[in-house]
């Protein structure tokens, strides 16, 4: 198992979670995608080739790294991001 690194996942992030959705009560946020390095490559070689993916590609790529196509569709979003603070 690997710790996603938030807080909410501690013993007493019940209150930092809550607090982190913007006081909404009962609601956690969302656990941080924990990415294999493998995975990763994988997306950095993809990215390198194509700053955008349709919705085909993005299909495909998701079922390859077993995950969903949100979770591709933010990875590229944060990425490019990413891309633009460098520049």
């Amino acid at each position: 198992d690997e710790s996603s690194g938030y807080e909410s996942e501690s013993a007493g992030g019940e209150r930092a979670g809550t607090a982190a959705a913007g006081g909404t009560r009962g609601r956690q946020r969302r656990a941080r995608t924990a990415f294999t390095s493998e995975q990763v490559c994988r997306l950095e070689k993809t990215f390198q080739r194509q700053k955008y993916l349709g919705a085909t590609e993005r299909r495909k790529l998701a079922a390859a790294l077993h995950l969903s196509e949100v979770q591709i569709k933010t990875w590229f979003q944060n990425r490019r991001m990413k891309l633009k603070r460098q520049i």
